[in-house]
């Protein structure tokens, strides 16, 4: 059984980061799958949808181009009414707008385990790089996404691992600590060399993949649980707060106006 390939499932976003997180653990002869998170707040294909100028450009979802281009298979999870405690319900909190970033990493590296567990995998693998974000990606923040997710040292971030104690899959020898990388910051300059080097295609580098970091949508949001004098919202909701200019001249009247037919 020590013998045996070791299995990692990769929280794949369709980032760059995490793209790269894989092909580390693929590098190492890991037997690799990624598994993504749909949670109806990604931005991912919405204005392909509603705006005319962007109809002649390819669709594609960034996570599973992100896997094809790594030769993976891909598990993409419906979430949606599980995350609504995440949203409305934070534990550690909102950011600048109505983004629980910590919360949010722990119930998905916590989905990723429960799966992890199912399917007879090792460990979990995530793109995350110290210091990039400010709520989730801290020396103090990490530990915590750890245990309230239950992977404790079974969850690897490969891209900053070095600045980071050592975590089962190091320890047990499935994976080679100095062929891991100790990035921090905000500078992605050496991810996108690497990616140039692989020959990949990736999403922008800085992220902006959720509708809750928004400032112009979570404003929308507000003013929804505001009329409606309570906290809830369904997945109607979340794809209309999407569409158009919202202006609520009264407090029982909202009007939506769009520049797209769509």
């Amino acid at each position: 059984m020590e013998d045996r390939k070791r299995k990692a499932v990769v929280l794949l976003s369709g980032g760059l980061d995490s793209m790269l997180a894989a092909r580390l653990m693929i590098d190492q002869g890991i037997h690799v799958e990624g598994i993504n998170f749909f949670t109806g707040f990604c931005v991912e294909g919405h204005t392909h949808a509603v705006r005319r100028d962007r109809r002649s450009r390819p669709v594609r979802n960034n996570a599973l181009h992100s896997a094809e281009q790594l030769g993976i298979r891909l598990h993409i999870v419906e979430v949606i009414e599980e995350y609504k405690d995440v949203v409305l319900n934070p534990r550690h909190g909102y950011g600048a707008h109505l983004n629980p970033c910590l919360d949010c990493k722990a119930f998905m590296v916590g989905r990723a385990r429960q799966w992890m567990e199912e399917h007879g995998f090792d460990f979990i693998v995530t793109g995350e790089v110290l210091g990039q974000r400010p709520m989730s990606q801290r020396r103090d923040t990490f530990p915590v996404v750890a245990r309230e997710s239950g992977a404790a040292d079974r969850l690897l971030r490969p891209l900053c691992a070095k600045l980071l104690p050592p975590t089962l899959p190091e320890r047990a020898g499935w994976v080679d600590r100095e062929r891991l990388l100790g990035l921090s910051g905000r500078n992605r300059k050496p991810q996108i060399a690497m990616a140039g080097a692989y020959g990949y295609e990736y999403a922008q580098p800085a992220g902006g993949c959720c509708f809750l970091t928004d400032p112009n949508y979570t404003k929308k949001l507000r003013d929804l649980w505001g009329s409606r004098g309570e906290r809830r919202y369904d997945f109607d909701d979340i794809m209309l707060l999407k569409i158009g200019r919202h202006l609520r001249p009264r407090p029982s009247f909202k009007l939506i106006s769009g520049r797209d037919e769509g």
